[in-house]
């Protein structure tokens, strides 16, 4: 399962920088140190539910808004967990933790590319689960669900089953430090077997950006590395994207609650080493939106 639906948020991710809206303009060419062939989005809600996208690609800023992708309410945290389309069409599935209530919901959308425009034909948010109240992170590993609440981290099991997606009841992880962890992102999946660990990474409040390597088998034995000692606090939303030439790489798209962005590029995602980050700040965006990491 895990194959099909990172190819299906990939085939989504092309189709979403087909469809610009609100170009915000190139970015600054101090940024030269990430290359062009690299792209980072992430996922973001307006005040009023309307969803954005935020996008940095070729070394131009944009942003995406499609007619009727309005959810109605503001997710205190957001995951996408698969999706597929072609030049015409679109559907996307993803998780969103209502603010208020304590519940996570399935979210569904269906777009489709009507006279140059594109347009949410459907939509739905179904109630999957209970038991998320101030939750501020969500990471899909999949099969995995990270979540972080209060100062705690938890992982949830996914099943997937005649397109019905259902959770475990949560492992409690680690019950402190995470309440000084601002965001956290999925990277990838290292090992086999029992020695088989996911990636996180994120950025933290006492300026830190961050790698967490948390074992399959035995998720509380977690270890960590730090990137970049400081720098990094002001940051409310960390995405990872892709680099087609540079397929060892990964650029990171970092934005603040006022709107400013950075984007950076990291020439070895593998290595453990956060010196050889490049990139800087994108200046004033105007992406005040609620973003998420993706």
């Amino acid at each position: 399962m895990r194959k099909s639906i990172v190819a299906a948020a990939t085939a989504l991710t092309g189709l979403a920088l087909a469809g610009v809206v609100m170009p915000a303009g190139p970015a600054t060419a101090a940024l030269s140190d990430v290359p062009a062939d690299c792209g980072v989005s992430t996922a973001a809600y307006r005040f009023d539910g309307q969803r954005l996208s935020y996008v940095y690609s070729d070394r131009t800023t944009s942003t995406r808004a499609y007619a009727n992708d309005i959810l109605g309410w503001v997710p205190s945290a957001h995951q996408q967990i698969g999706g597929a389309g072609d030049d015409t069409i679109f559907r996307s599935t993803e998780y969103a933790a209502h603010p208020t209530n304590g519940r996570l919901y399935i979210v569904r959308r269906q777009g489709e590319l009507v006279d140059g425009e594109w347009r949410i034909m459907e939509s739905s948010a179904g109630i999957l689960a209970s038991g998320f109240a101030d939750t501020r992170i969500l990471a899909s590993a999949s099969p995995y669900l990270y979540r972080v609440a209060g100062s705690s981290l938890y992982r949830y099991t996914e099943t997937y089953v005649d397109d019905v997606f259902t959770l475990s009841s949560p492992v409690r992880l680690t019950s402190s430090g995470w309440d000084g962890v601002n965001t956290l992102t999925y990277e990838r999946t290292e090992g086999t077997g029992s020695a088989a660990v996911d990636v996180l990474i994120g950025t933290k409040a006492n300026g830190e950006l961050k790698e967490w390597r948390i074992n399959r088998a035995t998720p509380t034995t977690i270890t960590s590395t730090v990137l970049r000692a400081s720098g990094w606090a002001a940051f409310t939303s960390l995405s990872t994207g892709y680099c087609d030439a540079h397929p060892n790489g990964r650029p990171l798209l970092a934005i603040k609650a006022d709107g400013t962005a950075s984007v950076h590029f990291d020439a070895n995602k593998t290595d453990g080493v956060g010196t050889d980050i490049k990139g800087g700040s994108l200046g004033a965006l105007g992406w005040t939106a609620r973003a998420y990491g993706q």
